[in-house]
């Protein structure tokens, strides 16, 4: 007897203690559900789902969880204070959160609102992102960190927040904004705080590992930093450069590489100390990964590190750095928004149908019937197949195939005649199949199976929410949210709703790989997938491809009432109208030319007046829609 199916059995399939960091379970109705940690309660996502609908708020639906920004932010501040205390080291730690990274309003406040008990600061990298810091930001004791290139109205907000009482600190990018700074400085009679961001020789890993090196985007090289240590000196001016930063790129998967970033800078720390300069903070930058397939390998889409590993390899490689050049230790700053935010949301979003190939065979032809020699050999191999002849027997069809391709465009087959071919290849193909070893993935016989994967359609789009699929072909955790105590028996990849043949997910974490074990989708019964880990650049990154628009999003708190949840805040989807101005259509003019054609075909008799009247409502209507489809 086979044992039947658990939600363990699930919990193991879909790799989830490995990603979920024991925020996210299964529950013992096979629902997906999220709590911050083992002592709280939990949300369950099915049920969540059935609510909102209830609600009016239909799926795709992005589910942010405020109780996971603070673990996350708590679990990166107590990581960093073990390290501190175990190096026994003296300077603190000041978390930033680069806003780049999702600077959606009510995503920030609560970065704000959670880290506010441990001053995390905000990173800004552009002027309208500055301008989002200094309104919103209201701790004094949190830094402001100025990145990216500067004119001159940037820097100009820069320094007159200092007035505002932030420590804020502007970050030179290229030599020529030292000039720039110091002039608006002396204008506004303002003490400004610079940092520089480094060029380093160390390299980072995975898809950003360009982020150093001589031909790297941003910072200053070696020559460049000592010739502005040399300006300021010359200015008398040496004492505004207070902060050294680097960044070797975006989710690292080897702690070894920040052990070697870390280093280079420290010792460049170091020197600017010995040089002068009253430096106060070593600004590490991003690269805080994210183990997104559960492996905890060095690939793209994993860490082989966590965060407490993270934290050690900075703290003590700095003060072993600090200890070899007595040098006075820095406050040490990190900007890892990805493992802040990337676990607090998850994309749900409706199956709508599938595909899949069919394995019947046409009907067999009775003794004595006419029938062309291709349907007649076909159904001997079909009848022949067994464990020995496999490989045989699906050369065999194939090649019955080709021949029936070949017939049909020289007009020697009918088209009923080559739709009975093509279902006795998949028939057949099918059978070959079953006689073969399910775990054999390799060769001709692993391909064939590929072919047998259904396409489950579903109600979004990747441009718009996981545009990381497409752009770098980045993972991310894709699960179901109930059935999970049911096995999954169909292999799946997931097409979205854009009129483009890249809008699908077609890889997949686990041993799976090219596809994701799915249950039969039933006909008139919801079923809804999760994709997970989303919350960091995929809101911000989306396109508008095929004018598909953001999709609605709620903040939702494990709250101590009967749903088990509290909806904190709804923000509403894109309607078609907005979608429509976004790309310059103006919607009254739309309405205005649809009207004349409506005209124009009621007068030729086309169309009735009450036809014309249905239409103009309906498209009217249809403006104030979901850009999503709706049930």
């Amino acid at each position: 007897m086979t044992r039947s199916w658990t939600t363990a059995d699930s919990e193991e399939l879909y790799q989830i203690p490995g990603w979920g960091l024991g925020m996210f379970r299964i529950n013992e109705d096979g629902h997906m559900c999220m709590g911050p940690n083992a002592e709280s309660g939990s949300i369950d996502l099915k049920r969540l789902a059935d609510d909102m609908r209830r609600r009016g708020v239909e799926l795709p639906l992005l589910v942010r969880f405020t109780d996971v920004i603070k673990t996350r932010i708590d679990a990166m501040v107590d990581s960093f204070a073990a390290a501190i205390r175990e190096w026994e080291f003296t300077g603190r730690y000041r978390p930033v959160f680069p806003i780049k990274v999702n600077p959606q309003s009510h995503v920030m406040r609560d970065v704000m609102l959670h880290g506010k008990p441990h001053h995390v600061g905000l990173e800004a990298g552009s002027k309208p992102e500055l301008m989002a810091v200094l309104a919103l930001l209201d701790d004094p004791e949190a830094l402001i960190v100025c990145n990216g290139y500067k004119d001159e109205h940037y820097i100009r907000m820069a320094l007159l927040a200092r007035k505002l009482g932030h420590e804020c600190i502007i970050v030179l990018e290229k030599p020529d904004e030292l000039d720039t700074v110091l002039s608006i400085a002396d204008t506004l009679g303002v003490d400004p705080v610079i940092g520089v961001r480094a060029r380093l020789n160390a390299v980072g890993s995975g898809h950003w590992g360009t982020s150093t090196g001589d031909h790297a985007k941003f910072g200053l090289s070696i020559p460049e930093i000592v010739d502005m240590v040399a300006r300021l000196k010359e200015d008398g001016r040496l004492d505004c450069l207070q902060l050294l930063h680097f960044h070797i790129g975006s989710q690292i998967s080897q702690v070894s590489s920040f052990r070697g970033a870390v280093q280079e800078a420290g010792r460049i720390y170091a020197e600017l100390r010995r040089m002068g300069a009253p430096m106060r903070f070593l600004d590490c930058g991003g690269g805080l990964g994210v183990d997104y397939d559960g492996s905890g390998s060095t690939e793209v889409s994993s860490i082989n590190y966590n965060m407490r590993e993270y934290a050690n390899a900075v703290i003590g490689t700095i003060h072993e750095v600090c200890a070899e050049t007595k040098t006075e230790h820095p406050h040490i700053i990190t900007e890892a928004g990805r493992s802040m935010v990337a676990h607090h949301s998850v994309l749900l979003v409706e199956v709508l149908g599938n595909t899949t190939k069919e394995l019947r065979p046409p009907a067999r032809p009775a003794p004595g019937e006419e029938v062309v020699r291709t349907i007649e050999a076909s159904w001997e191999i079909f009848d022949e197949i067994n464990a020995d002849n496999e490989l045989a027997s699906l050369h065999d069809i194939q090649a019955l195939r080709r021949q029936a391709i070949e017939r049909f465009n020289l007009g020697l087959l009918d088209l009923e005649e080559r739709a009975d071919v093509e279902r006795m290849y998949w028939a057949t193909c099918g059978r070959i199949l079953e006689h073969s070893d399910p775990e054999d993935e390799g060769d001709e016989l692993g391909e064939l199976r590929q072919q047998f994967v259904d396409t489950y359609f579903c109600n979004f789009s990747v441009f718009q929410s996981l545009p990381d699929i497409w752009a770098i072909d980045q993972l991310f955790p894709v699960v179901p949210i109930h059935r999970l105590n049911e096995e999954p028996t169909r292999r799946t990849i997931l097409a979205d709703l854009t009129c483009d043949s890249d809008g699908k997910i077609d890889a997949f974490i686990g041993e799976g790989g090219s596809y994701l074990p799915l249950h039969p989708f039933r006909k008139g019964e919801r079923y809804i997938i999760g994709a997970f880990l989303v919350g960091a650049y995929q809101e911000i990154l989306g396109d508008l491809h095929n004018l598909f628009g953001d999709t609605h999003a709620i903040h939702v708190a494990v709250a101590d009432n009967a749903r088990g949840y509290s909806v904190l805040h709804v923000d509403e989807g894109d309607i078609i109208e907005e979608v429509l101005t976004y790309v310059h259509h103006r919607p009254k003019e739309l309405v205005r030319l649809l009207r004349a054609k409506v005209e124009e075909a009621t007068e030729s008799g086309a169309m009735s007046m009450e036809e014309g009247a249905d239409m103009v409502r309906t498209f009217v209507r249809g403006l104030d829609d979901y850009t999503y489809l709706t049930r």
